[in-house]
Order: structure tokens, then C-alpha cells, then sequence
């Protein structure tokens, strides 16, 4: 072929792949429409690891797309009130909320499993359960009946046992004590004295300035520390073994995920895990200068008794048993997950326990 004949044929390639062009602009612009979402976190904007990482998943969704799919934030309270996120998804009233599933239990205890029970998986185990274990599966199965559908958005890892006003050195300092915990906890610590209540975030600390409440749970050192719960209930307990490694999730209108195009559901996907993993290495990084800030400040570090943790998990036991009895939902997702919690405990004591073990031992000895 001579040069000629060759520009000549490269001419009409070249005129084909501009018509091409141009003949796909208007399926492109179809394919990615301009769609605006509103969102709701159930968190104030002071909390910046927790409505942060619903800032950064808001960006990473307009970057994907090219400014195409944007989300508005806003922060409890703004909208809805914080704890109402679930209902003003499932009714429309927004598109999207940014929570946590067991602050619905009242609805049915199920929602807690999505998120964290009393004596349950770590961080890793909980993302190994949802994203490889099925759990992801089983949990949008249930939310079918809301209208909703959601995506793991953030893990805070284990969290403290909370703030108390007075000592806890044994089980019998637990009657009548007056508690903000979230979840099926209290349901678990109800029976060993303690009075339970839900409270946001916000309304905590004047409750315990005024003694109408007498301890509190809530994330861990770097929030807690924001909050000032430190200034009012000097005793800081650890673990909350009622959030090993506690799940957000955002949380998406059925209808309006389903006519997403794909491209978008894809770019909500990849930020729902993006802020997944971003928020837990957030916190182990802020969690352990908090620590060391909080003590400086004068909170006393306390081990909850053995006998309270005994106490109570003899009675998470007898709860899950109870509800595997009479929910038919709960037991669809709790056995396979009870079942994958018995084989992940097995191998995590092979080799993490057994290594993390030994060498914080050493640590802890100065060598």
C-alpha cells in the first residue's frame, strides 16, 4: 500500500471515529444524568470521623461521576432528628441517611445484628461476615420490607465501655444504674440492674451533668474526649462488649437506588467501601492520641469487672436464644452468623490472638 492510499483509508477511519464520537455524546448524556440527592447523618457535624467520612463518601460519588450524581449533605437534626434517619429514607423524605442499623431495635432486634450484638465479631470479622460471609446478602433481604437497602459505610472498631460517674467493682454497682447504651445492650444489661436509655449524641452530657443520667457509652477516646464526658463522669471503662467492631451503613431509598444507572450504583458502592475502611483507620490513628490526652486530663482507665462481663454474657446468651425462639427474622441472619462467629473465633486464636498476645506482653514490659 502506497502512502497516499494509506492517508486515504486513515482519512475515513478517522472521519468514522468522529461521527462515532459524535453520534454517542447524547447516549452518554443519557447514561449519566444529572440526579441530586439529599442525605441525612445521624450525627452532628462536630463529630468529624463520623459526619466526616459522610463528607468524603459525598465527594468521592461527585468525583466518580463527574459532578454528575451529587449528594447534600446534612447533619442530625438539621432535617430529621438523628435517630429518625432510618424512617425519613424508608418514606422518601430523603434519598439517603448515613446511621447506624441498631439504632432501630425498636422496630426489631434484627436491625443490631447489620451493625454489632453484645460479645460479637472485631472489625475484621465483621467485614469479613458482610462483604465475603453473606451477611451483606442477608441484611438487604431484611431491609426489603423497609423499603431500603445499604451499604457498610464505616467501622469504629472496638469501642470503650463508657463513662461512669461512680466505680463499678462489681456486678451489684449495676442496680439502678441509669445508662445511655444503644442497641440490644441494655436489653442484655437490663437484667442485670441497669436502666437503659437512647439518647443522642448531643442531649448526653447535660443529662449526666444534671445526674439524670448516671453513665454513658458512646465510640471511643477521640469522641468521647470532643464530647467532654470526662468533665462529668470521671470513670472510663473498657471494652464495650456489646460493639466488638460496630458497622455504619448507608442507607439507600429501594426505589431510588433501583433506577440508578449502573454507573452510579457502582460509584455509590465504591465510596460506601472507600469510607468503610477510611473511617476505621481514622479512628485507630485518633483513638490512641485521645487515650493518652484524656488521661493526661484525669480520667481513671477502669477494666469492667469480671464478674459484669460474665454477668452479662450469660444474659446475651439467654436474649439470643429467646429471640431465635420467636423471630423468625432474627434467626434467619443470627444462625449463619453465630455459625460464622464460632469458626472465625477459631482461627483468630490461632494465629492473631496468639501473636498480638505475646507482643504486647513484651511491650507492656519495656522490651
Amino acid at each position: 500500500m502506497d502512502r497516499r492510499q494509506f492517508f486515504k483509508q486513515a482519512g475515513i477511519v478517522s472521519g468514522g471515529a468522529a461521527a462515532s464520537v459524535a453520534l454517542a455524546a447524547p447516549a452518554i448524556a443519557q447514561e449519566r444524568p444529572r440526579i441530586r440527592w439529599r442525605m441525612t447523618s445521624s450525627f452532628p457535624n462536630t463529630l468529624d470521623t463520623l459526619f466526616g467520612a459522610s463528607q468524603r463518601f459525598a465527594q468521592m460519588v461527585s468525583d466518580i461521576t463527574e459532578g454528575q450524581f451529587t449528594i447534600q449533605l446534612f447533619p442530625a437534626g438539621e432535617l430529621v432528628p438523628g435517630l429518625s434517619a432510618l424512617d425519613a429514607v424508608q418514606d422518601g423524605t430523603v434519598e439517603a441517611a448515613h446511621s447506624v442499623l441498631y439504632y432501630y431495635v425498636g422496630k426489631d432486634p434484627t436491625f443490631a445484628i447489620g451493625s454489632a450484638i453484645p460479645f460479637g465479631l472485631n472489625a475484621r470479622q465483621q467485614n469479613a461476615w458482610l462483604y465475603h460471609g453473606g451477611g451483606n446478602e442477608l441484611i438487604d433481604e431484611f431491609l426489603q420490607s423497609y423499603n431500603v437497602t445499604a451499604r457498610p459505610g464505616g467501622n469504629t472498631g472496638t469501642q470503650m465501655g463508657g463513662w461512669f460517674r461512680n466505680e463499678i467493682n462489681s456486678v451489684a454497682d449495676l442496680q439502678g444504674l441509669k445508662m445511655r447504651i444503644a442497641g440490644i445492650a441494655g436489653q442484655v444489661l437490663q437484667p442485670l440492674g441497669v436502666v437503659g436509655q437512647q439518647l443522642a449524641g448531643g442531649d448526653v452530657y447535660p443529662a449526666l451533668e444534671r445526674g439524670t443520667l448516671d453513665a454513658t457509652e458512646f465510640v471511643g477516646p477521640y469522641d468521647d474526649e470532643k464530647l467532654g464526658f470526662y468533665q462529668v463522669a470521671p470513670y472510663y471503662y473498657y471494652p464495650a462488649f456489646w460493639e466488638a467492631g460496630p458497622t455504619v451503613h448507608y442507607i439507600f431509598n429501594r426505589e431510588q437506588f433501583d433506577g440508578l444507572p449502573d454507573s452510579y450504583k457502582a460509584a455509590l458502592e465504591t465510596a460506601s467501601m472507600a469510607a468503610n475502611l477510611d473511617m476505621t483507620a481514622d479512628y485507630d490513628v485518633k483513638n490512641m492520641r485521645a487515650i493518652r490526652s484524656l488521661v493526661g486530663k484525669g480520667a481513671q482507665l477502669r477494666p469492667l469487672p469480671r464478674d459484669v462481663l460474665d454477668a452479662a454474657y450469660d444474659s446475651a446468651q439467654n436474649l439470643y436464644r429467646q429471640l431465635d425462639e420467636t423471630n423468625e427474622n432474627w434467626k434467619k441472619i443470627f444462625d449463619p452468623w453465630n455459625e460464622f462467629r464460632t469458626q472465625s473465633y477459631e482461627w483468630f486464636r490461632v494465629a492473631e490472638f496468639t501473636n498480638d498476645s505475646y507482643a504486647y506482653a513484651q511491650q507492656a514490659a519495656g522490651r
